[in-house]
Formats: structure tokens, sequence, C-alpha cells
């Protein structure tokens, strides 16, 4: 899966209020001007490059390459809802 894909469906669920304004934090911090923009409001300019690493871990390879391994997160709440007798 693209990272751009998973920023995508994040963004979908998210309220429209704050969809549109991660939107134009992304659309900005995508461009060297805009992340220029973005350099004198620290907080935003931190929360746009957030939401673009946190794309990145939709990629597997690049994920696993990062320490994260969804399968292997999944199979542990599997294995403790099973413990706990939630499964």
């Amino acid at each position: 899966m693209r990272a751009e894909a998973g920023i995508e469906r994040f963004l979908a669920a998210a309220p429209w209020p704050q969809r549109l304004g991660l939107r134009a934090l992304l659309a900005l911090v995508r461009r060297p001007r805009g992340a220029a923009l973005l350099s004198r409001a620290p907080l935003a300019e931190q929360a746009a490059w957030s939401v673009l690493a946190l794309g990145r871990y939709d990629d597997s390879r690049l994920g696993r390459a990062l320490g994260w391994d969804a399968a292997a997160v999944a199979a542990r709440g599997l294995a403790l809802r099973r413990a706990e007798g939630r499964a």
C-alpha cells in the first residue's frame, strides 16, 4: 500500500474541520515555500511532519525498517485477548 493511500484514509476518517486543516497543512509541508512558512509556527510544522511520517508506516517494508510490524502487533493483541478470555 502506498503511504499516500494511508494518509487519505486517515484524513477521510477525521471530522470535516480537522480534515480541512490537516489537508492544508500537508499541502504546505510538501512544498519548499510552504515548509518555510510553517517553520514560523513550530507546532503546526510538527503536526504536519508527524502526519506525513505516519503515512510511511502503511508501507510494510518501511514500517518494518522503522520497527513497526502490523501483523506482529495484531498477533500479540489476539494472543492477549485469548489469554484474557475475550476472544
